[in-house]
């Protein structure tokens, strides 16, 4: 019997020989569907423990503007939701792929609908920014089902209450944003956020992956240093993606910027 989704998440996290798992975030689609498998394919070939893909939306409220224009620009070029799930099928085969997308893509075919699509395509699960705790039973239930993880997101400004429902909920692993508004390359240091990482991780058995600004290296490294399992960049790497010059044998190179960054210190 084939692993679940859960476990093919579990067993990146586990077998990565990094600081701190290295999570790319690429967004389906673009610049074009074709340019976005080989973006997603060099950032495996440079390091990648595991891979967000994104479904692009036209009112990704989660997103800043770099990840909003790609996804606009991702659209306009005429790409599907299925169209990113093959994506994730092919992906799939190579590395843990956790697929992200708003709740409307989720219920507008229908809850077990879409969750039978995305198990077909071997992912480990999804993420879904705009679905709170208090409606994700539905979703929550037929994901664990499949045995897929739906990996829930938590703020600086989430309460330990909440954070332990959460964190006793969470599937996969549990997504700390490092700030409170959108996705986006910010010169924060992450290092400052160890309390809150050193919060979650008292409250969930599952990895712990720290995500929104982590866009230089010495971030990444800094995020590892602060307690994270996982470091998750995107923004960066989809302006990469999309501008003059770049395309995957840039995004190739960042990837192992980062991965190097997140190398284990030698003794």
């Amino acid at each position: 019997m084939s692993a679940s989704g859960i476990e093919r998440i579990a067993a990146a996290f586990a077998g990565s020989r990094k600081r701190a798992a290295l999570m790319p975030y690429m967004m389906g689609g673009y610049p074009d569907l074709e340019r976005s498998r080989a973006v997603a394919e060099a950032a495996i070939a440079s390091g990648a423990d595991l891979i967000e893909l994104g479904v692009p939306f036209s009112d990704p409220l989660a997103d800043g503007p770099a990840i909003h224009a790609a996804a606009t620009a991702a659209l306009a070029a005429g790409t599907t939701v299925d169209d990113v799930l093959a994506l994730a099928a092919a992906l799939s085969e190579r590395i843990a792929v956790i697929v992200m997308t708003y709740a409307n893509t989720v219920l507008h075919p229908g809850v077990d609908r879409f969750l039978d699509r995305l198990e077909a395509t071997g992912a480990g699960g999804l993420i879904v920014p705009d679905l709170p705790l208090e409606e994700s039973g539905e979703i929550e239930a037929q994901t664990q089902r499949r045995g897929l993880a739906l990996v829930p997101l938590i703020a600086p400004t989430t309460t330990d209450a909440r954070l332990a429902e959460i964190g006793r909920r969470a599937r996969g692993f549990l997504y700390v944003v490092s700030v409170t508004g959108t996705t986006g390359e910010r010169s924060a240091d992450p290092g400052a956020l160890r309390p809150l990482i050193e919060r979650a991780k008292a409250h969930t058995s599952v990895p712990v992956a720290l995500g929104f600004g982590i866009s230089t290296p010495r971030q990444a490294a800094a995020a590892a240093d602060a307690g994270a399992d996982g470091v998750i960049v995107g923004s960066r790497l989809v302006r990469a993606a999309g501008e003059d010059g770049g395309g995957p044998a840039e995004v190739g190179r960042l990837v192992g910027e980062f991965a190097r960054a997140l190398a284990p210190a030698v003794a």
